[in-house]
């Protein structure tokens, strides 16, 4: 197990490689009392083996939201885009009692977003930290003091349920909580080339990346 130790002020951070039940291999790393994965998520079945479908079309897509159903694809539906970012999820992915997350983790809530964000200085300084330091558009890239390396994955954008589109690779990174805000929408972790931060209003048609954090 590879370990390495990165300085943040007055705290540790620690990053080593672990590896999930599924056969795949993450890094994570110890951000203040928090224990973050440092790359998106990238499974494609669930944590007792069942798969999580494919929608590679946006008509499997809208269907899988209108019906409930968890879905996840690639960027631009390109596995090399899945390579480098991650996979998009829907939030009935995120939100399926299979458990989307490896064994010892979980996604993260409203509240732990929050946490370490306010660690990291607040939305507009914590952006810089938690950026990785090439990618990024417009010289938005960070420094990654976090050790987070946040990269501009993008999204896959449902703002009326039928409206698709791919869209803000290389200029955002995007990621679910788990937390609801009523019925329609999820608060999301969000950072682009300025800033970050938690915010809300984005519905549950959309694809996300996912970031797991240490139960």
């Amino acid at each position: 197990m590879k370990k390495v130790i990165f300085i943040l002020g007055a705290a540790v951070i620690t990053a080593m490689m672990i590896t999930s039940c599924g056969g795949s291999s993450y890094e994570e790393v110890k951000i203040g009392d928090q224990v973050w994965m440092t790359e998106n998520l990238n499974v494609e079945e669930f944590r007792n083996g069942d798969p999580i479908p494919h929608a590679n079309t946006f008509a499997k897509w809208r269907k899988a939201g209108q019906e409930g159903q968890p879905a996840w694809c690639y960027y631009e539906n390109n596995p090399a885009n899945g390579e480098k970012y991650g996979k998009l999820y829907n939030w009935y992915a995120v939100n399926d009692l299979r458990g989307l997350a490896p064994k010892g983790w979980h996604i993260p809530s409203d509240k732990e977003w929050r946490l370490l964000n306010s660690f990291l200085g607040g939305s507009k300084v914590a952006a810089k930290k938690m950026k990785i330091t090439r990618g990024w558009d417009k010289s938005g890239n960070g420094n990654n003091e976090s050790g987070f390396s946040a990269l501009p994955s993008g999204l896959l954008s449902a703002q009326y349920e039928y409206d698709y589109e791919f869209g803000g690779l290389g200029s955002l990174a995007i990621w679910w909580s788990n937390t609801e805000r009523g019925k329609d929408n999820v608060w999301y972790q969000h950072i682009d080339t300025d800033e970050c931060g938690v915010a809300q209003d984005i519905n549950k048609f959309f694809g996300l990346t996912v970031r797991c954090i240490k139960d």
